[in-house]
């Protein structure tokens, strides 16, 4: 059976309307709008946990933090959980990552064959390929290591902190993380041949930094952007007595945020540009049609919306509301619109059956080729901190100080700017919210089974190891025995 490949083109803190077909005005991203023609677009798609690596951790796992215990940018899951390049390995597939995962430890086996990873923070940058190869150049990425490490961040010079983080990258083009993810990418898929390949492209942009390199520095004028819906003249109290920010929120202004919009549509213009280049390799290579390629972002971005910038406050919509676009093979439901309400769990179901796999019972995911019909989508943060239930219109974000808690009514208050979780007028339609969280959290979830049968053992005369060949001989001796006493009555 010739069986599709799988092309995933993941972006990291992308925002959902932060793409032209998704409705901007401004961002120019030509290829991401022809894949999106030729595929599935959702516009209610959204991450499970507004944090990098336990979102990516649920797109592997098809399971929520809660379930596969990955809730911080530094944690590891359990070796025994099914993922879904493991799954497709095991079936036959050739499996393949470049870029960032972010991971702990840095080349931690979720089932790819070949990595060649380009991190961005912590112990990874140290670890990874990208960086190896910088320093062989004699490049050291300056504008990045000042924004993601500590010990850089605390003598950052004043530009940096007035701009935001929205820089010129110190390293030209070519060796810019975009540009060397991409050519990983095309290397990777330069050795397809007709079915069977899986190929994630993680690209760390267009997480901040906001450091395009030239001449995409240079692409768009901050004065000419249309800011977003949701700016704000100030922050409002009651974001900053929840959180203060990565950055002074309150010290935004709107020159600064036109400036930070301009780099941010950089980077996401230079991915574009890579996407274009794996997507003609596809198609010169016959491959195309019988590839099924993904295009999503572990979380999203503030960029002004209630006067705030990247992430680390409440569930906002930009902030877990995500990019989506499914081209399926053979353009299967090409430029389709789909409003339902989506996670990025449901992408594992789709590809396995698209592979011919089965995904196990005890994953939260759903199959996204026919529809799903869910009528409530819930995320996390916090580790437990905030809980967020969601339908087209209405949307609660529930903590355990309820004095903390939200609820808007969408539908005529978009820009959740009016907190209506006390008005008498809402209280059926919150109880009916807390009653889908509830059963969610209690029900909906099956809970995973986790199995390492090599886990690390204690040492001892009397243990069994099952890489010592003698102890190997004593376990078939005993099953032989008692086989025999059975035998015998």
């Amino acid at each position: 059976m010739n069986r599709p490949n799988i092309l995933l083109i993941q972006a990291d803190q992308h925002r959902h309307d932060c793409i032209g077909v998704y409705g901007n005005p401004d961002v120019q991203t030509p290829h991401m709008d022809s894949l999106a023609a030729d595929g599935v677009r959702y516009d209610n798609s959204f991450c499970p946990y507004p944090v990098c690596t336990p979102s990516r951790y649920s797109f592997l796992t098809s399971l929520y933090p809660r379930q596969h215990l990955g809730g911080s940018n530094h944690c590891t899951i359990p070796a025994g959980l099914p993922t879904f390049p493991k799954l497709l390995k095991k079936s036959g597939y050739r499996t393949a990552a470049v870029g960032k995962m972010h991971f702990t430890p840095t080349y931690l086996n979720v089932g790819f064959e070949r990595m060649a990873l380009a991190e961005q923070n912590g112990a990874g940058r140290y670890e990874d390929d990208y960086h190896a190869w910088l320093r062989a150049e004699g490049l050291g990425n300056r504008v990045d290591l000042v924004d993601q490490e500590r010990e850089f961040r605390q003598h950052a010079p004043d530009e940096y902190w007035q701009n935001f983080g929205a820089l010129e990258s110190d390293l030209d083009e070519a060796h810019h993380s975009t540009t060397w993810i991409g050519d990983r990418a095309l290397e990777a898929l330069s050795g397809w041949d007709n079915g069977g390949h899986l190929l994630m492209a993680s690209f760390i942009k267009p997480h901040h930094p906001f450091d395009p390199p030239a001449p995409w520095s240079r692409m768009y004028d901050p004065a000419a952007l249309t800011l977003l819906p949701g700016w704000t003249d100030a922050c409002l109290p009651a974001d900053l007595a929840f959180r203060p920010g990565y950055f002074d929120n309150t010290a935004l202004t709107e020159t600064a945020l036109r400036r930070v919009m301009a780099h941010y549509y950089a980077t996401i213009s230079q991915i574009d540009a890579q996407v274009g280049r794996l997507l003609a390799l596809l198609k010169k290579k016959g491959l195309y049609d019988n590839t099924l390629v993904v295009y999503n972002s572990d979380h999203g971005e503030y960029l002004g919306f209630h006067h705030l910038l990247l992430k680390g406050n409440r569930m906002y919509d930009p902030l877990v509301k995500v990019p989506l676009i499914v081209k399926f093979p053979n353009q299967a439901r090409a430029g389709e619109v789909s409003e339902e309400l989506v996670n990025s769990l449901d992408v594992g179901p789709t590809l396995l059956r698209w592979a011919g796999c089965d995904a196990p019972q005890s994953w939260a995911g759903a199959d996204l080729t026919d529809g799903i019909g869910r009528q409530v989508i819930f995320a996390e943060s916090g580790r437990g901190h905030e809980y967020m239930a969601r339908t087209r219109t209405r949307k609660l974000l529930l903590t355990a100080d309820l004095d903390q808690s939200l609820f808007f009514d969408l539908q005529n208050d978009p820009l959740e700017l009016d907190n209506r979780f006390r008005d008498p007028a809402c209280q059926a339609e919150i109880a009916d919210l807390r009653e889908h969280l509830l059963h969610w959290a209690l029900f909906d979830q099956p809970n995973p089974v986790h199995l390492d049968e090599a886990a690390p053992i204690i040492a001892g005369e009397n243990v069994y190891r099952p890489d010592d060949p003698r102890a190997q001989r004593q376990r078939a001796e005993r099953v032989e025995w008692f086989a025999k006493e059975m035998e015998r009555g």
